[in-house]
């Protein structure tokens, strides 16, 4: 499977040209031909404006979902929407839309745990479900980025069959070391490939660290990206993945009658 990052810097609160550029980038990522395109969480807004979130935030999502639905369908690539601030229902959601090569929104999810330190939870509502879809052929998740530090919302996915962990985020920069030793935990410990797609850029005082970064599931990291703005391209061999879950079987060796 052949893996394209967007590690993208986008402008706080100027939803015009982040879509603009999410597009730009999305086209360019293309024209070689990977199976599929990652971008980073709220590519939408920033990690995000307090002051009249309500304006930023994308309607039902109608936005993102027009453009990642012509992109993929246009271009026969499958998308992890990254991530947008969406409005539903009178509430703000941190929402990652999924879509095939035919265009179709085959799955969606919300980012359950809140950044709190960052007041995220206080302008945001939580989802409540995360769940494992086929993408590309392949048993595929999506968490988004303080996701990572619950290693049970990892492990709950890998149970439900998991075989790759996609993480999008907007990591800073002063906390990149931890976020390499979390991907690569998730890795090791549910033995799957993880894809992390994060931002870079200057949100207010936060500068955000790039490096995103593909681990195998014995958290090697295959490749890795800078600080800047880039795109990532990487090829993952998904018979590693078999070859060490029947090598090292955790999964048959848990104590679930103990935890």
């Amino acid at each position: 499977m052949k893996i394209a990052v967007i590690q993208m810097n986008m402008k706080a609160g100027d939803t015009a040209y982040n879509y603009y550029h999410a597009e730009e980038l999305l086209l360019q990522a293309s024209q070689a031909s990977p199976d599929l395109i990652i971008l980073p969480e709220t590519w939408n807004t920033g990690f995000f404006p307090k002051d009249g979130i309500e304006k930023y935030a994308d309607k039902n999502g109608e936005n993102a979902k027009k453009l990642l639905s012509r992109i993929s369908k246009g271009n026969t690539v499958s998308i992890i929407g990254g991530s947008v601030t969406e409005e539903k229902n009178g509430k703000i959601y941190n929402t990652s839309y999924i879509y095939n090569e035919k265009g179709e929104n085959i799955y969606s999810y919300s980012k359950m745990h809140l950044f709190s330190p960052m007041d995220e939870h206080i302008y945001f509502t939580p989802g409540d479900r995360a769940d494992v879809f086929s993408l590309c052929g392949v048993n595929t998740a999506v968490l988004i980025c303080y996701d990572l530090r619950f290693p049970e919302a990892a492990r709950a996915l890998a149970v439900k069959g998991a075989e790759i962990l996609f993480v999008v985020s907007q990591w800073p920069c002063e906390r990149i070391a931890q976020m390499e030793i979390l991907l690569k935990a998730r890795a090791v410990e549910n033995q799957m490939f993880t894809v992390l797609c994060n931002s870079c850029g200057k949100f207010g005082e936060t500068v955000y660290g790039g490096n995103s970064m593909v681990c195998d599931p014995l958290g090697n990291v295959i490749k890795s990206a800078k600080t800047q703005e880039e795109i990532l391209f990487c090829d993952i061999n998904l018979k590693k993945l078999t070859d060490i879950r029947s090598s090292i079987n955790v999964f048959r060796d848990r104590r679930t009658d103990i935890y």
